[in-house]
């Protein structure tokens, strides 16, 4: 289930989206991946992200399915979890301070994230992720993979993203993924996204 009502992230994103998105496109992954795991029952065991961060010892027969279908799940849960409705969840002078230290301003730090959702090629996902190091970085993936993958590019741990796969967003802004972009920060959930930075 989403964490807020279908209509909570309203006027920035569309309830109909939402009851599609959630209701059809999380679901198909979740159906998906259930279904590729059924020829090897005993990896129902296991959860999401360890099946996504294991990619490499599944049987090779469903890998590609796995990171697809898991990926899916995984990065769909996670976003529904970093929205808020529209001003419930503000950024703190910490965050703020965080976002400062690692780029120089929020302003910067916005500009470099809603680059990288917009310069996605086609579909995938814009990230703001943990490194090893502790430092925050700005990354985009494709299709439904993530940084947690074995086959990430850049590795780390995930702690905001936004989905620019055209059906997130294609009904209320057509072909505008920079007007979807910019207005994502009116329903970032800064409380989590701070949480996160700090685990």
């Amino acid at each position: 289930d989403l964490p807020y009502k279908y209509n909570a992230l309203e006027p920035y994103i569309d309830s109909t989206t939402m009851h599609i998105h959630h209701d059809l496109h999380h679901a198909a992954y979740v159906s998906n991946l259930n279904k590729a795991l059924e020829k090897y029952p005993e990896l129902y065991k296991k959860g999401v992200l360890e099946l996504i961060q294991n990619l490499n010892e599944l049987p090779a027969d469903i890998q590609t399915a796995v990171r697809n279908n898991g990926g899916g799940v995984y990065n769909h849960s996670f976003f529904w979890k970093i929205m808020a409705a529209p001003g419930t969840a503000k950024m703190s002078p910490h965050m703020e301070k965080v976002l400062i230290e690692n780029f120089g301003s929020v302003d910067a730090f916005k500009t470099e994230f809603e680059k990288a959702a917009v310069g996605r090629f086609g579909s995938g996902w814009a990230w703001l992720i943990k490194d090893s190091a502790g430092k925050l970085r700005i990354i985009s993936t494709p299709n439904q993979d993530n940084s947690l993958m074995p086959n990430a590019e850049v590795k780390g741990k995930p702690v905001l993203t936004l989905d620019v796969w055209e059906h997130a967003y294609y009904l209320k802004y057509q072909n505008k993924r920079a007007a979807y972009a910019k207005a994502f920060w009116n329903v970032v959930n800064w409380t989590e996204v701070e949480k996160l930075i700090g685990e």
